[in-house]
């Protein structure tokens, strides 16, 4: 914190932080670190939660070896699912060497992995298990005569969702949100592996400012604007949490 406050002229002050601010850069890095961190929370949660709702509610041969699979994502570095990323939709990786081979294209058709759309496919990939394994452990809670109940009463099967499962899932798909939210803003690993053209974040600011400048003073306020960053969105989430009854 005082490296971050300590200016030019070696006092302490808010120079470095107007700097900072002031920076289209900076802007730029933080829109776009909180337009990865939302858009692939939200696909984490709809993809986590699809996903859960088939292996506990339409449970069929080697479900369970599925969950399994899915939690061993957890445990891997985020370096290596990006690497097998780069392996199947990379320019030159599995995907695009077959279509090439099989339509003669002369430039690789799929190209999504050096954007942004790529970098937020992969942090879904990566954090969607997140999402899973509290929400798994709350739908099997749910008591199977309340959906019997209702599928005997002749409600629809979206209606037994929003009625029945989503008040008892709401807690762990909050949990897991929370969780996805906060890994994606601060996640530095995606995004360098990856080398998405255009995409700067803040941890990548951070990085190219300490390492490749040694602008350590400036690297140490965007690091400090980047913990209060992830301390507001962690203390919206306590808010949402308590408007909503949910225990946390």
């Amino acid at each position: 914190v005082e490296q971050a406050l300590r200016g030019a002229n070696g006092e302490i002050g808010l120079e470095t932080f107007r700097q900072v601010v002031d920076s289209k850069r900076f802007v730029g890095a933080l829109l776009n670190t909180l337009q990865i961190a939302f858009f692939a929370t939200a696909g984490c949660l709809l993809l986590g939660s699809v996903m859960s709702l088939i292996l506990v509610f339409i449970p069929f041969p080697g479900s369970e070896l599925i969950g399994r699979v899915v939690d061993t994502f957890i445990a891997l570095p985020t370096f290596l699912i990006t690497l097998a990323f780069t392996f199947i939709y990379g320019s030159a990786g599995l995907l695009n060497g077959t279509l090439m081979s099989l339509f003669a294209f002369e430039l690789p058709p799929v190209d999504f992995l050096y954007s942004m759309q790529g970098v937020i496919l992969a942090e879904i990939t990566v954090f969607t298990p997140l999402v899973m394994r509290p929400l798994m452990a709350a739908l099997r809670q749910i008591d199977k005569s309340q959906l019997e109940a209702a599928s005997i009463l002749g409600a629809h099967p979206l209606r037994v969702i929003g009625q029945v499962i989503f008040p008892a899932a709401l807690p762990a798909l909050m949990a897991g949100g929370s969780l996805c939210l906060l890994l994606t803003t601060n996640e530095f690993g995606i995004v360098l592996f990856i080398g998405a053209k255009g995409v700067n974040t803040l941890p990548m600011m951070v990085y190219s400012k300490a390492i490749l400048e040694s602008d350590y003073t400036v690297a140490c306020m965007i690091a400090l604007i980047n913990i209060v960053l992830s301390l507001g969105l962690f203390s919206l989430y306590r808010l949402a949490a308590s408007r909503t009854g949910v225990r946390s």
